[in-house]
């Protein structure tokens, strides 16, 4: 499946989807909740409910 697709999808609500983009974008999610060496549970939360409000957002 190409990234448009799942993009399109997880846009819509799709939760399979939604889980998908999240998996792409974990390793990004987690660098960015690293704080002064330690891995900050509660910003990556924020992050990804952030990151999936965004593409639930998205007009393009």
């Amino acid at each position: 499946m190409n990234f448009k697709k799942i993009f399109l999808q997880a846009k819509t609500g799709q939760e399979g989807a939604m889980t998908l983009l999240l998996e792409m974008y974990k390793p990004l999610l987690i660098k960015y909740s690293i704080i002064n060496g330690r891995f900050d549970e509660d910003l990556y939360q924020e992050l990804c409910i952030t990151f999936l409000k965004c593409v639930r957002l998205f007009h393009g």
